[in-house]
């Protein structure tokens, strides 16, 4: 950086950086297996078939979104990870992490591999966390 008293300002000799791209839901696949995009394209079809869903896509995670956000789904290498709203804990072997987010609001942690990993359980999940949003 260079000072310069002919006006008094503080100049960069270098650009500087551009502003991190908006992520989008296909740049969370990008590093990852196609068993991760096929488990999240089946998570978000049994969402849809529940009433409508929205894509809000983050730096770390996808929010699904009803009128609030029911779900998240963080992507992996070989797996992705789909947090869950639930109005209690579920004490699951497939649930990885339970975290009370208020009195009335936990939230699951859900590791998933493949997309039939999206069964009748997990689908029974996403519907109480869809009801909650």
């Amino acid at each position: 950086m260079v000072w310069t008293l002919a006006n008094k300002r503080l100049h960069s000799e270098t650009a500087l950086p551009s502003p991190p791209a908006t992520p989008t839901v296909a740049s969370h696949f990008r590093k990852s297996a196609a068993s991760v995009g096929a488990t999240y394209a089946a998570i978000l079809k049994a969402s849809r078939a529940l009433g409508p869903v929205r894509e809000d896509p983050k730096k770390t995670s996808i929010h699904l979104v009803r009128t609030t956000a029911f779900a998240g789904v963080a992507t992996r290498k070989d797996t992705l990870i789909l947090t869950l709203k639930a109005e209690r804990p579920i004490r699951r072997s497939r649930v990885i992490r339970t975290e009370q987010a208020s009195a009335h609001r936990w939230h699951l942690e859900i590791r998933l591999c493949a997309p039939t990993e999206v069964d009748a359980e997990l689908k029974g999940w996403l519907a109480q966390a869809y009801a909650l949003a």
